[in-house]
């Protein structure tokens, strides 16, 4: 072939992937169904775009002013003034990224300041920071659990933890969403001479429920399992240092690690696991996803410790947050919505809808009113399940929850929801 021939059947149109080769094919029916929905006219609800953020309760989405509702910023920490300066300071001193792992050049002053921090807030002896909260599920539960040994997780567990699942070769067992007596069915059923983890979550994000910590992890150590629980949607919060779920319901003493998360109440980025155990600290050198990932910029770990250690004491902003939160659930059942819960257990409050088009409308309308709510549909949530999520913060004030109850209102009845 000729240089020119060759040039010119380079620059000729690709040979069309028959459906059989192409990989991106099984994706047709999500496609379908998205089209489907912007035809109807409505915005997408997974593609909002934040214009400007003026405060952990305030944005500018299309130009409107706009209640945040939907963040998991649940305890403001976003535009503390003391956070803030610590991540321009270590901007400044340190640059903008760690080029790195954890195990070559990516650990920084303010990388062990802020597993300090962790030590410090959980009262334990060992903590580890991961890339991200999914970064440390998936890190934590595929090192800990192995080939013989067994993960027996709640059916609702987050999707990063059936990916940790995933990724390790332990054998898997499912029970039925906070059903302790099945629990302890199943962890009955299986050989008593290995391994066992535990897999729980303080707070499950898509319903806002909370879990039967004290009685699961009773019946884990029945059966000489581990335990580990997920607190990122109850630290902050929950207990009376904040440490979460476990801490509410006296289980400290019991559970073996701790999974959190910097992106909520801590109000950056990033994850981590505490633990007591005298060998915890062995998990740096086995774990592929702390192993092989670069670690978080310096600024990010310095406002992450700052925000940590003013959490230890903020027990105003504990208070004013379940104010809130009793204060929306109240309101929004009194009007007639249905609720993920019958009393507001955590700082997640959701209202279930009839299917996705009732949900996107009213979505919709909340939106053009100026609230953002998160809509949230199967396989986030519980099969057949289509729901609106609040997250509530602590800096929400009175008179915004009043102005979110009207805007409420006013959409479900526009849509039918309410009468």
């Amino acid at each position: 072939m000729t240089e020119a021939a060759a040039t010119a059947h380079a620059l000729a149109e690709p040979e069309t992937v028959a459906p059989e080769r192409d990989l991106m094919s099984k994706f047709d029916g999500l496609i379908a169904e998205r089209q489907a929905l912007q035809d109807t006219g409505v915005r997408d609800p997974f593609s909002i775009v934040m214009d400007e953020v003026k405060s952990p309760t305030e944005a500018v989405i299309k130009g409107r002013d706009t209640i945040l509702l939907g963040t998991y910023n649940y305890m403001g920490m976003t535009f503390d003034p003391d956070v803030l300066a610590a991540g321009k300071d270590a901007l400044d001193k340190f640059g903008s990224g760690t080029n790195g792992s954890r195990m070559l050049n990516g650990t920084f002053h303010d990388h062990m300041e802020v597993e300090q921090a962790l030590r410090d807030f959980y009262g334990v002896s060992g903590a580890i920071v991961f890339s991200t909260g999914y970064m440390a599920n998936l890190g934590m539960i595929s090192t800990l659990v192995g080939k013989g040994e067994y993960i027996i997780l709640d059916a609702d567990s987050h999707a990063s933890i059936y990916d940790g699942c995933k990724q390790g070769n332990a054998e898997i067992v499912r029970f039925r969403h906070n059903d302790v007596a099945d629990l302890d069915k199943r962890l009955g059923r299986l050989p008593k001479e290995a391994g066992k983890l535990v897999i729980l979550e303080g707070v499950y994000s898509m319903l806002g429920d909370i879990a039967p910590l004290k009685e699961m992890v009773a019946i884990a150590k029945k059966h000489g399992a581990m335990v580990l629980s997920d607190e990122a949607h109850s630290m902050g919060f929950f207990g009376p240092n904040g440490r979460g779920v476990y801490e509410d319901q006296g289980c400290e003493a019991d559970v073996d690690f701790i999974i959190g998360t910097f992106s909520k109440s801590v109000g950056t980025v990033g994850g981590f696991c505490v633990s007591n155990h005298p060998k915890f600290e062995a998990i740096r050198m086995a774990c592929r996803p702390y192993i092989f990932t670069a670690s978080l910029p310096p600024s990010v770990v310095a406002t992450a410790a700052t925000s940590i250690r003013k959490l230890m004491h903020a027990h105003d902003k504990r208070r004013q947050l379940w104010e809130n939160a009793r204060a929306l659930h109240g309101g929004l059942k009194a009007l007639g919505f249905r609720l993920g819960t019958e009393t507001p257990q955590s700082a997640i409050l959701a209202i279930i809808l009839e299917d996705q088009t009732q949900a996107v409308a009213m979505w919709q309308s909340l939106l053009e009113g100026g609230l953002y709510v998160n809509m949230a549909r199967p396989p986030a949530t519980p099969a057949g399940t289509y729901l609106l999520r609040c997250s509530l913060c602590a800096e929400h004030t009175p008179a915004q929850i009043a102005t979110v109850l009207r805007m409420f209102e006013a959409a479900g009845r526009a849509v039918g929801v309410i009468a």
